[in-house]
């Protein structure tokens, strides 16, 4: 069964909004990290090497970047702008101002994607996004949680508490800015419960997406270095699509799934071999959703597609 029959995912958002498939086009604004530059650390978080999910843009403008993803793909007429490498909220508000404004300006990009981590999201970030939501732009403020467990955020040299989220998120919504955060599933000393806690702390404070992620081990991080030690292991694909499907049951069908797996471009992948193919871990929630319930099935008002 596809999973848009099971999880309120965020093609059917989209296509509900603008009639049409939308899709995003993945942007650099050559950012750096506070977890690199040595403003709170240098090498960032255990896990992360941009390279695994965003492509080196080079010199390229934000307009040559649009240019260079639209002709990878003939599937939309209409598109979001999605600034992921690194920290997209960590330069002064005119920088800011002058990348997203290229990027708006293109007749075909009916929206923004900006993902930042919760410590990075000062008001003027904030007013400067809601502005084009007021333009009538599809606007997400993307945050990068990962767990909601301080002791883990430590461990894996995150360099910021719950409560950088928690407010981050407040501020957010007091400007009617809608929040996608980003979890990932497996990370250190981490249990099932402990992972089902940090659900059910994201939606008491309020979110309108989630990102689910495996732990991926990635070459150039330093989690890499901890893999090849015995510290540290990814989950195997059976385990993570019945706990990613278990959440997901856990949430309300009103919340929606940007993402529920992801993957990582050869050669950084290092393990597990399961997130290299994309529609391995996607196949296995969605056959698991299918025989125990879809999304809000846990709360007794389970997702029914338009």
């Amino acid at each position: 069964m596809q999973l848009d029959h099971l999880v309120h995912t965020f093609g059917q958002h989209l296509k509900r909004r603008f009639g049409e498939r939308v899709h995003k086009l993945s942007l650099s604004g050559d950012f750096t990290c506070p977890n690199r530059d040595g403003t709170l650390g240098r090498g960032g978080c255990t896990f992360c090497n941009v390279r695994s999910f965003g492509r080196d843009a080079g010199a390229l403008s934000i307009t040559e970047q649009i240019a260079r993803e639209k002709a990878k793909t003939d599937r939309a007429r209409r598109y979001l702008a999605y600034f992921q490498a690194y920290t997209s909220t960590y330069a002064e508000v005119e920088t800011l101002k002058a990348l997203y404004d290229e990027a708006a300006a293109q007749s075909d990009i009916v929206g923004l994607c900006v993902g930042t981590r919760p410590d990075c999201v000062p008001d003027a970030a904030l007013d400067l996004m809601a502005g084009y939501r007021d333009a009538g732009l599809e606007v997400w403020l993307e945050l990068g949680l990962q767990s909601a467990h301080d002791a883990t955020q430590t461990l894996i040299r995150r360099g910021h508490t719950l409560a950088d989220y928690r407010d981050a998120v407040r501020r957010a919504h007091a400007r009617g800015l809608q929040v996608c955060t980003h979890l990932i599933a497996g990370l250190p000393g981490e249990s099932v419960p402990q992972i089902h806690q940090t659900l059910q702390t994201v939606l008491d404070i309020g979110v309108e997406g989630l990102k689910l992620h495996p732990l991926m081990i990635v070459r150039g991080s330093r989690m890499a270095a901890q893999y090849r030690r015995g510290e540290v292991a990814p989950m195997p694909l059976a385990d993570y699509a019945a706990l990613a499907a278990d959440l997901i049951r856990a949430t309300p069908p009103e919340v929606v799934y940007h993402r529920v797996s992801a993957t990582a471009q050869q050669p950084t992948l290092i393990a597990p071999d399961w997130c290299g193919p994309r529609w391995s871990a996607i196949q296995a929630i969605a056959a698991d959703l299918a025989d125990r319930g879809a999304q809000g099935a846990a709360l007794g008002r389970p997702w029914q597609p338009a």
